[in-house]
């Protein structure tokens, strides 16, 4: 991995926006970010529109002056393509380069995103204002990184997008033949004669087809991959020794593949943002670190953006008590980031985000807040030389994109929440001290002892030949329910379903079983199961647990363990509460120096601690006031 040139240890600071405030504040700017120890600034994120004003008339005058003053405080600049947000003058120009929705609507400018990543007219506009870009700057002094874009995920379903996703079908699947059987068309008449007959997934009359669905996403992630090399590929001939990334963000709206995605960056950047207002949002912050580090290979990666001084929940934002930024953060660099950057430095009078936290607050520099960034920023380089090791673990959660993508789709048998399962499984993981890396079901499992693959829904061939490998080689495979029901087409796999791997978990699921919300089905001895559950049939594997009660699936297998090869393979065929997941862990010993509200991770000799609760806590010989952290020597 690379990291922005010329900036030593930990990078601090965030989205810096100088276009949005008088020229005078510049240089006290700078001055506030060395006394807050910022040393890295992203710069022109959303500044189309005065880099362009008018088409092709550039105006590069104000943002030489503010990188020349950057340069001069010792600042590094991550300076971004501003191409996720296209200045008025464009769309009005080319109106059929918005983005279309799924009912058909095309949309209008007014906000950020208004773009569609099919239309040639902005593709072209993109990689104009991206060489621009590179032509003044590619040798500046302030230049530590390129930022292309901003958080990739808009999808369209415009014309463009069908033209180019036929293009994508006919790459993958090279006849109609082909395609037809692949996405079972015979089924609701939808055998395509021609290739123009193929539409995106819009709004229809009633359910899509899944494998349709699955294909544009995937295709959406590709067209959008392409636009970001596009940029890159300009920014790179133009300075080869300079980092060049984009912020990965995370949602159920975001049609990216960051296995695929993260192999094209210099540096995985991720955008973290958790959603609970409770102590959740530091569950949701390791989640999204563990990711994040799994993604860029187990190595480091950077966190680009966090809100300074509140949490966005779903109700609103809920203010951060003091110490949470820096425990957030922590968990963040203990967990592979190599610092902690903010959207945005300096809080904005006006427009959409007018009242999204900042590192220099509203009220200015006489505040608890920047009082506390500033404490924190000058922190870092006295502990920058313990992230040098890499995060300790030997297990791993299956994270795939497909079966987040397919099972939202409303033709399943019950709602799945298949981020909630992965996060489940993490969650009790880390109460447990466990951390944990996730990996794609085709990806690398040998420095493994224990896989867990949660709902993973869609499973190829390939995939589950991987997991085969894995377990008999000596590895511990666990599989909860729903794991192998289709193939990479959303093609149900036939004779009891787990990914034709009935062999090695010693059992088939013959028939899915959703239970009423609100209705738990108690274990023998092992907690209770929630909403879902499976009828499974015995044909090797030892029954570990039973359903206590449930019509059905009374006295029926809940819980399966099968020896194969040198190891062994674990099924869940319900939706274990979290106390369940616990009780298994607790059998299968998987547990570590942390517990709940208590992370602790180990980087080779070192130990970081970070403690949310509200008293001091000890581990080993160190202790760690209540809201604190620490970074120690591990003992002996």
């Amino acid at each position: 991995m690379h990291w922005p040139k010329g900036v030593d240890g930990l990078s601090y600071g965030g989205d810096y926006n100088p276009e949005q405030w008088p020229e005078e504040t510049w240089d006290d700017d700078v001055m506030l970010m060395r006394e807050a120890g910022v040393n890295l600034v992203s710069v022109g994120v959303f500044s189309w529109a005065r880099l362009e004003p008018r088409p092709g008339e550039y105006d590069f005058g104000w943002l030489d002056t503010v990188l020349g003053k950057l340069h001069d405080g010792g600042i590094g600049v991550n300076l971004a393509t501003p191409t996720a947000s296209p200045p008025p003058w464009f769309t009005l120009a080319h109106p059929d380069a918005l983005n279309t929705r799924p009912d058909g609507v095309r949309q209008v400018h007014g906000s950020r995103d208004t773009y569609d990543v099919c239309a040639p007219a902005y593709r072209e506009a993109s990689r104009t204002i991206a060489a621009k870009l590179a032509e003044r700057y590619g040798d500046h002094p302030a230049l530590a990184m390129w930022h292309v874009h901003n958080e990739y995920g808009s999808a369209t379903y415009s014309a463009h997008a069908e033209r180019a996703f036929r293009v994508w079908l006919q790459a993958k699947y090279e006849t109609l033949d082909a395609l037809n059987d692949a996405w079972w068309g015979s089924f609701w008449s939808q055998h395509y004669s021609e290739w123009d007959q193929v539409l995106a997934p819009r709004a229809t009359q009633y359910l899509h087809n899944p494998a349709h669905e699955l294909d544009f996403k995937r295709f959406t992630s590709d067209a959008m991959l392409e636009h970001y090399k596009e940029q890159r590929d300009l920014l790179r001939a133009a300075s080869p020794d300079v980092p060049i990334t984009t912020n990965f963000v995370f949602g159920q709206w975001v049609p990216v593949d960051h296995w695929k995605w993260a192999s094209e960056v210099d540096l995985v950047a991720f955008d973290s943002y958790p959603s609970a207002p409770d102590e959740r949002a530091e569950q949701q912050s390791a989640l999204h670190a563990d990711l994040s580090r799994s993604w860029a290979g187990g190595g480091d990666w950077l966190l680009m953006e966090q809100a300074a001084a509140s949490v966005h929940s779903h109700d609103g934002a809920i203010a951060k008590a003091p110490g949470r930024m820096a425990r957030h953060s922590m968990i963040h660099i203990s967990r592979g980031s190599k610092g902690a950057m903010f959207f945005q430095w300096r809080a904005g009078r006006g427009g959409a985000e007018q009242w999204h936290s900042a590192l220099l607050p509203h009220a200015g520099k006489n505040t608890r807040m920047f009082r506390e960034v500033a404490e924190f920023g000058n922190t870092l380089p006295g502990i920058a030389h313990t992230v040098a090791d890499p995060v300790e673990t030997d297990v791993a959660i299956l994270w795939s994109p497909d079966s987040w993508w397919a099972t939202a789709g409303k033709h399943l048998p019950a709602p799945i929440d298949y981020l909630e399962n992965v996060a489940q499984i993490h969650r009790v993981l880390r109460d447990r001290g466990v951390v944990a890396d996730f990996v794609a079901p085709e990806g690398d499992l040998s420095k493994y002892t224990t896989v867990i693959a949660p709902t993973t829904y869609v499973l190829s061939r390939a995939g589950a030949e991987n997991l085969r490998w894995f377990t008999a080689g000596g590895g511990r495979l666990v599989a909860s329910y729903l794991t192998g029901a289709v193939d990479e087409h959303c093609q149900v796999w036939l004779d009891g379903y787990l990914g034709g791997m009935t062999d090695l978990f010693g059992i088939r699921v013959t028939e899915h079983l959703p239970q009423p919300a609100g209705e738990p089905r108690a274990l023998w001895n092992f907690g209770a199961a929630e909403r879902f559950c499976e009828l499974v049939e015995l044909r090797g594997a030892q029954c570990v647990t039973q359903y206590a009660s449930g019509d059905v699936i009374e006295n029926q297998p809940a819980v399966t363990v099968n020896p194969f090869g040198e190891g062994e393979a674990w099924y869940v065929s319900c939706k274990l509460v979290d106390e369940a997941w616990d009780r298994l862990f607790e059998e299968l010993k998987l547990s570590g120096p942390g517990r709940p509200g208590l992370d602790v991770v180990d980087r080779g000799p070192w130990r970081f601690i970070v403690n949310h609760t509200e008293k001091e806590e000890q581990v080993g010989n160190v202790i760690v006031p209540a809201g604190s952290w620490a970074v120690d020597k591990k003992q002996p």
